[in-house]
């Protein structure tokens, strides 16, 4: 199978938290936008923690397939496909897709961490705020390039009172 073009989008405090408790330790409007946006008419790829975390009125996430990777055999997530695998979730996602459409892995830590090395993109969204959590972001390395930042200086001010940022980063 050729892999699809794979994209991470997750949001992050500044000492890389991204979730705390199976849930996000913040509430930031802003970033649930832009997750929107980015994500919308994609499909988006997560496991099954992910999948529990949304409220059940959001699941699934509409205007968007839904898979779930889990290890729990006879596992069901209503109006999502379920796989075992990484490998197989990737292989449904990108059965429908044109050449330029995106996969989104959209978590958790442990999916984003099996899955960095072959992605193409990342989204991330940074917090100017240290947050304690139990789940973090995986390190973005020189493997990638900083292509957009929204602002392209300095930093948006959430209606909540965080300081965030958007940034697009690629493969060099």
């Amino acid at each position: 199978m050729t892999l699809p073009r794979v994209g991470l989008v997750w949001a992050e405090a500044a000492n890389g938290t991204i979730g705390k408790g199976g849930v996000l330790p913040w509430h930031l409007p802003e970033d649930l936008a832009h997750f929107k946006a980015v994500t919308l008419g994609s499909p988006v790829v997560m496991g099954r923690k992910t999948w529990e975390s949304l409220p059940e009125r959001f699941r699934p996430l509409p205007g968007r397939h839904n898979i779930v990777i889990t290890r729990q055999p006879d596992w069901e997530a209503p109006g999502a496909d379920v796989r075992d695998s990484l490998a197989a979730a990737l292989e449904l996602a990108a059965a429908d897709l044109a050449p330029d459409d995106v996969v989104w892995v959209i978590g958790g830590a442990e999916v984003f961490s099996a899955v960095i090395d072959v992605a193409d993109r990342l989204e991330v969204t940074a917090l100017r705020v240290n947050i304690d959590g139990d789940a973090v972001a995986p390190a973005i390395t020189e493997r990638w390039r900083l292509v957009a930042s929204d602002p392209e200086e300095g930093w948006h001010t959430s209606d909540a009172g965080i300081d965030y940022r958007f940034l697009r980063y690629e493969t060099r």
